[in-house]
């Protein structure tokens, strides 16, 4: 798998039919390993690792229903409270973040009224605090640490 601009982690990642499977220590089992796959467990390590979010607040592949259809986040981060608050979008990392991702995860943001959205593709990460009182948004220089964010 391509290296990332993200620190270096081992994984447990094994043959199954054939297929690269990695373990997902969030939903503590084996997946499909896919280039998206990668970016989702080395940010998630970044997040728990390095930034200090709760393993245990984090959920992967949150259905949803928007507009009546049914909708998946890549990973959404809880507070203490058990409310959402943080949205996490991964892209594979040749996929370009640009306009279409964001217009992705706000239209996520609809439903879940997070206060940060996060977006990675393993290459260039970005987090936007969002300001529901101004209704306007501010790219935060860095991946804030957990404890910066709490509401």
């Amino acid at each position: 798998m391509k290296r990332l601009n993200l620190p270096t982690y081992s994984f447990n990642i094994k043959l199954i039919e054939q297929r690269k499977h990695i373990f997902d220590f969030i939903r503590k089992k084996f997946v499909i390993l896919t280039p998206e796959e990668w970016v989702r467990q080395n940010f998630l390590r970044y997040l728990v690792d390095e930034k200090n979010y709760p393993a245990s607040l984090i959920a992967i592949e949150k259905e949803f229903k928007l507009n009546n259809l049914s909708k998946r986040s890549d990973a959404v981060v809880y507070n203490k409270m058990g409310k959402p608050f943080l949205i996490v979008e991964f892209k594979a990392p040749d996929v370009k973040i640009d306009q279409k991702v964001f217009d992705q995860i706000a239209r996520y943001n609809m439903k879940l009224k997070v206060n940060y959205l996060m977006v990675s593709n393993g290459m260039e990460h970005y987090c936007c605090m969002l300001d529901y009182s101004k209704n306007s948004y501010v790219f935060l220089k860095e991946i804030p640490n957990f404890f910066d964010v709490l509401e």
